[in-house]
């Protein structure tokens, strides 16, 4: 069942978090359930699991407004401005923003529907030429030109890390997420809350969570392979 494989990684989340002396509460476990059917969703959701990543505006839209159960739906993909509007009242936080453009857009659409969106800043910290994001060093310029935004709030970061056989690999990644973070955050600027770090997934989120992910997006480990053919 698909709750038995959800357990087996919050319980190793919870056990990871209990060694190096963090509260598990801290960490948030999303069920990246990506062109995955409603039925996984829902079953999941009998269980209790609330937190479920997307990465196609209209396929998040047609779920959230089919499920029998309310849950929390995060973007976790790549997001273009002319499909904001398909989720930008459905989504409990956007993990990819990565540009002023894009941020105007997402926060003209909140006006519209007098809400205020949350928002994570996408950073391509190892430089992937595959990868969105921004790079370490226009973070902090790209993030103050965001703050002046009404109805969009700055809640942290966010990376994908490089595919690697060994999750050690990507150790200096999530600490340099980490690092760039608390420097950020040092800076105290007014309507960003840098408290939000949005890394890690199957193969890697343990070591993420070690160096202080409080969200880890896991698919393929709880839901099995994708099959993308259907796209």
């Amino acid at each position: 069942m698909l709750i038995d494989n959800y357990n087996s990684i919050r319980q190793s989340i919870d056990e990871t978090c209990i060694k190096i002396g963090r509260d598990p509460k801290e960490v948030t476990l999303i069920a990246v359930s990506k062109t995955k059917p409603l039925s996984d969703i829902e079953e999941l959701a009998a269980s209790g699991v609330t937190e479920f990543g997307e990465n196609y505006p209209q396929e998040l839209a047609q779920k959230y407004n089919e499920i029998s159960t309310p849950v929390h739906f995060h973007q976790i993909g790549h997001l273009q401005t002319n499909k904001i509007k398909y989720i930008i009242d459905k989504v409990t936080l956007i993990h990819s923003v990565d540009s002023l453009h894009l941020a105007e857009a997402i926060d003209k659409e909140a006006a519209k529907r007098g809400i205020i969106s949350d928002i994570l800043i996408e950073v391509n910290f190892a430089a992937e030429d595959t990868k969105f994001g921004l790079m370490p060093e226009d973070t902090e310029k790209l993030i103050r030109e965001i703050s002046s935004l009404h109805n969009v709030k700055i809640r942290g970061l966010m990376t994908i890390a490089p595919f690697v056989e060994n999750p050690e690999d990507n150790r200096p990644v999530f600490k340099g997420m980490r690092e760039l973070l608390l420097d950020i955050k040092s800076k105290n600027i007014d309507n960003v809350d840098m408290c939000l770090l949005s890394m890690g997934m199957t193969n890697d989120y343990k070591v993420a969570v070690e160096e202080g992910a409080t969200h880890v997006r896991v698919g393929t480990a709880i839901f099995g392979a994708r099959d993308y053919s259907a796209r």
